[in-house]
């Protein structure tokens, strides 16, 4: 998907204003600094003051930055206000949900493409150099070097919210996957566990990888030549060898943290990082902290978690350690003789990337769908608001950015071609068909099931997947929370739709917004005046 960079006044202007005032001193200065340098006489002005241009410019700024705000936000005729004036009579007293949604959007949701894309750029450019030491470096792991060793492909895959373009708030949080290169003699078969009847539901997802001979390797000499890995990286599992997530995933850590002390001499001049591992249950973050001396526009901490992946084939990977399991059953706890250490997760973000850029060239210009999907996670974390820590945490489970994008995914796939109507003149009515078709996913037809996983996916319209996954049965990503659990989300969810209008003029958007209460007789029942 492509980004397009606009001008971005706030700090387009601050600069500007910076620029000039540095250009009066450095007059003031090499005018005063002149060898036949002569005092005025006087009651003489010796030239204009630094203090009254200080001014004029401040002025001037804060003109324009109003003259802007004016433009945008009160015009008649506005597209992003589908052609209603602010100032019309019907939003003299209390402005519609659109002007509220578009303004909450703008000052609080939105991303400025400009800082999202240098941001991007410089996780790029440290991840890449520290992919490619790990690269150089080989394998220091159970197996020093040679054609059984692990290694490090030499690519890295961008993957999550801020590379589909419906990240929200701040670009200080990134997703990229580290490819490693399994050794030649050594082939993997793939098995889903949703078809276990004896697994929890929170392990459906989750699949095992058994090692077998590549084709016309022979069972004897490959079972004695693969033995070094089988060691280093495999555990057993009924009965066969089978690579081990946790085993894979601590050779990784300890793998980036060589790395990183070769690169980070190179890397002290344009930032500071350091790693942060992640134990058993976590991938290792990588942090980037910007130097002192640094002056970049975009000086932001970041974090990028670095996600060890196994390629099965068409842009699917198996991912190291997989998503963490909801409180139905400690992870030791697995039937069956499965061993917790041996479930690797699944990632199709590049299949998805490819479904939403599907149905983008299929939509009308200027359709909203990932407006929607930023604005639903906006919606769920007005929710949170005022739940204790435990209530907000199974609240962003139930409704994490993973379940949200299911939704949007599944909501247009339903309608088969994109329907007309999601224009940003209709995002509050689509807006709210996604909140009734989440609320429809808890409470009635209780399942919300991956888009790609089992022959019910869509192949068909991001091209072919792996035998594996095809043949997966479908994974509900809401069975692993019990009826309770998705009755609380589903009555949190339709509350917080209600109360909409009265948290968007609480929490964002221009003070004048806050001023326009709703009349006490279209305030939402059931809830006291003073609630968030």
């Amino acid at each position: 998907m492509s980004v397009h960079y606009t001008l971005n006044l706030r700090v387009f202007w601050p600069l500007v204003t910076g620029l000039c005032t540095a250009l009066v001193c450095l007059y003031h200065v090499l005018r005063g600094s002149g060898d036949a340098r002569t005092e005025p006489p006087e009651g003489a002005d010796g030239g204009f003051p630094l203090l009254k241009v200080a001014v004029l410019l401040l002025l001037g700024y804060i003109l324009l930055r109003c003259r802007h705000a004016v433009r945008q936000r009160f015009l008649p005729g506005s597209p992003r206000l589908g052609g209603h004036s602010a100032f019309s009579p019907r939003h003299l007293g209390e402005p519609s949900l659109d002007i509220l949604l578009e303004s909450y959007y703008e000052h609080e949701v939105r991303l400025s493409p400009h800082v999202l894309g240098h941001s991007k750029a410089h996780v790029s450019r440290i991840v890449g150099e520290l992919v490619r030491a790990g690269r150089a470096r080989g394998s220091p792991g159970p197996i020093p070097g040679g054609a059984l060793a692990l290694a490090f492909r030499g690519d890295f895959i961008q993957v999550g919210s801020a590379y589909e373009q419906h990240k929200i708030r701040r670009p200080d949080g990134f997703d990229v996957l580290v490819p490693l290169r399994l050794p030649p003699l050594v082939a993997l078969e793939p098995r889903s566990l949703g078809a276990e009847p004896a697994l929890a539901p929170a392990f459906h997802g989750c699949f095992v990888c058994a090692l077998k001979a590549p084709p016309g390797a022979s069972g004897g000499h490959w079972l004695r030549d693969s033995k070094a890995f089988a060691d280093g990286f495999c555990v057993d599992v009924r009965g066969r060898r089978h690579l081990s997530a946790t085993l894979v995933l601590r050779w990784f850590q300890s793998h980036l943290q060589r790395s990183l002390a070769t690169v980070r001499y190179s890397l002290e001049g344009r930032c500071r990082v350091s790693l942060t591992p992640g134990g058993l249950e976590q991938p290792p973050t990588l942090h980037v902290l910007p130097c002192r001396t640094d002056y970049g526009c975009c000086r932001l901490s970041m974090a990028v978690r670095l996600i060890p992946a196994v390629h099965l084939g068409d842009s699917v990977f198996l991912v190291a350690p997989p998503p963490p399991p909801s409180p139905v059953g400690p992870l030791s706890e697995l039937p069956g003789g499965l061993r917790a250490d041996a479930l690797w997760g699944v990632n199709t973000a590049r299949q998805e990337q490819k479904l939403l850029s599907w149905l983008q060239e299929r939509a009308p210009p200027g359709a909203c769908y990932l407006k929607c999907l930023q604005l639903l996670k906006a919606l769920r974390d007005l929710g949170a608001r005022g739940l204790d820590p435990t209530a907000a945490t199974q609240w962003g489970r139930i409704l994490s950015s993973y379940v949200l994008k299911t939704v949007l995914l599944a909501a247009l796939l339903r309608q088969g071609a994109p329907a007309q109507g999601w224009d940003e003149a209709h995002l509050g009515e689509r807006l709210e068909e996604l909140v009734q078709f989440l609320r429809d996913c808890l409470l009635r037809r209780r399942t919300l099931f991956h888009c790609l996983l089992g022959p019910g996916g869509a192949a068909a319209e991001v091209g072919p997947l792996p035998k594996v996954l095809r043949e997966a049965t479908p994974v509900d990503l809401l069975a692993t929370f019990d009826r309770q659990a998705r009755e609380l989300a589903a009555a949190r969810l339709l509350s917080t739709w209600r109360r909409l209008p009265q948290l968007l003029r609480a929490y964002g958007g221009p003070r004048y917004l806050a001023r326009c209460p709703p009349p006490r007789n279209q305030r939402p029942q059931g809830f006291p005046e003073d609630e968030p």
